[in-house]
């Protein structure tokens, strides 16, 4: 579903990703792991273009979309993205926040939207929730609600950016259980994050990054209970 290569990404002199090749197959969920700095956010903002690499290729699902003539808004309708801080509309009610891009995108008529917006409230239990407003959310909700709204798309792969560490430690469990759930329907997923049991259980591959690197990919059980780069080893020794 998504093929990358050579991809490099420069700040100023900073070099952040360095000549990176990696693939993601459709139904796949990828784990990005390793220390801050090393690069990992910057990856998987690149794979929708909300960083520019600075070289290198990326196709998702057969279309080159580094390539300058490319409709990017159009490509990323396709691939939901979940920040470490919610972006939730604060001014508008959470029905509104859920239907916004669909019915916009001209992907869904109004009424069709509000019906879809309840079937996902009640996927993540919180239909209750649908007219009240981000700020009368806890960070749990909040979170959840961000992953039904880039649902709503109907999405070919979801992104998700350290989706959890801006939790308090008793609402992690309640959106990574979504994370989960939707990891058992098939969705291709990657995801940056530092949940080491959610990589252990829900990954099909983690990549271990570190200085803009791969340094090591492989099986979860293979990279926690048997790594080979000193680099991995001495990460997985200070968090685990």
């Amino acid at each position: 579903m998504i093929d990358v290569k050579n991809l490099s990404k420069s700040f100023g002199d900073h070099l952040v990703l360095d000549n990176i090749d990696q693939h993601i197959y459709p139904g796949e969920k990828v784990v990005i792991i390793g220390p801050s700095g090393s690069g990992k956010s910057t990856f998987l903002r690149c794979l929708n273009l909300l960083e520019t690499p600075s070289a290198g290729t990326i196709t998702f699902d057969g279309t080159v979309i580094t390539d300058p003539k490319v409709d990017i808004d159009k490509i990323r309708r396709q691939m939901g993205m979940v920040f470490q801080h919610f972006n939730l509309f604060p001014n508008m009610t959470i029905r509104k926040n859920i239907t916004l891009a669909p019915v916009q995108t001209g992907l869904m008529k109004q009424a069709e939207a509000d019906e879809q917006a309840m079937a996902l409230l009640r996927r993540v239990g919180l239909e209750e929730k649908v007219d009240a407003y981000p700020s009368q959310l806890s960070g749990g909700q909040k979170q959840r609600i961000a992953i039904v709204r880039a649902l709503a798309m109907k999405p070919k792969l979801m992104l998700f950016d350290e989706p959890t560490s801006a939790l308090d430690p008793e609402m992690v469990g309640e959106v990574l259980d979504v994370m989960k759930q939707l990891a058992q329907e098939g969705m291709t997923m990657a995801v940056v994050t530092h949940e080491m049991g959610f990589a252990r259980e829900v990954g099909d591959r983690v990549l271990f990054m570190a200085d803009g690197k791969i340094v090591e990919e492989n099986t979860p059980a293979e990279i926690f209970n048997n790594p080979q780069e000193e680099r991995t080893k001495s990460f997985l020794s200070k968090v685990l």
